[in-house]
């Protein structure tokens, strides 16, 4: 029999796709859609490697990767998967994009029916895919990604045009083709135009849907079953005459 610990694991969404493609608007439009449940968000982001003086300084120049795998710290984004998923609470650390470096503040997520975990490279080690029940591409066009990019790198991370376009064509679009393209074959889902795309997320949310109902009516059989096996019955004693 299955132990009802089994229904307490969340329904890990991984959502990708290149940059400013629209993966955190899917995400809030599938949170939207699935409110009647509890769910959270993690972002890719909130795992960069806090930068040396020598990489800030670069960083400030446009002259620093943060599209590469090796931005990342892996090792601790493994580990909070892997608790989230064993149904256990995590600590998920606070990222500052103007100072380039991780804060003291952290966040605490668990006891969630959903989450879902966005970033551009969501895909890149199997270990994460692993952690995954439905994995999600975002398919924009390429222009577009571009002119998002740059209206949010200068309105919230206080960058220049110059300075935006330039990372853009050394590192970004580099990036793009080299590990995050590639990624998009794990996909059990791809959603064109993101967002835009209604019918899609429609769908997805339907399906998320069905899988939660299912693992909500096997944690009452279950509980039912376990009920029925801990009822004690009464001992009848017959007593037989000679």
């Amino acid at each position: 029999m299955i132990s009802n610990e089994h229904f307490k694991h969340p329904f890990i969404i991984g959502v990708t796709g290149g940059t400013a493609s629209g993966k955190t608007t899917v995400c809030s439009e599938i949170m939207k859609r699935l409110g009647n449940k509890r769910i959270a968000i993690i972002c890719l982001d909130s795992f960069y490697k806090s930068l040396t003086p020598k990489d800030i300084e670069a960083a400030h120049d446009a002259n620093y990767n943060f599209d590469h795998p090796d931005a990342f710290d892996w090792e601790l984004l493994q580990c909070v998967l892997k608790d989230l998923k064993k149904g256990k609470c995590a600590e998920i650390p606070t990222y500052c994009f103007k100072s380039h470096s991780r804060l003291d503040e952290t966040f605490t997520i668990g006891n969630a029916d959903v989450i879902l975990f966005e970033g551009i490279l969501s895909f890149y080690t199997q270990a994460l895919r692993d952690q995954m029940d439905i994995k999600i591409f975002v398919d924009t066009d390429s222009d577009t990604r571009l002119s998002r990019r740059v209206m949010r790198d200068i309105a919230e991370r206080g960058r220049n045009l110059e300075n935006v376009l330039c990372q853009y064509e050394k590192f970004v679009k580099p990036a793009f083709d080299d590990y995050i393209l590639p990624t998009k074959k794990y996909a059990d889902v791809i959603i064109p135009r993101g967002a835009d795309n209604v019918v899609g997320i429609d769908l997805i949310v339907q399906h998320i849907g069905s899988k939660l109902n299912e693992r909500e009516a096997s944690r009452r059989l279950s509980a039912s079953a376990s009920q029925i096996t801990n009822v004690q019955h009464p001992t009848t004693t017959i007593n037989v005459h000679q």
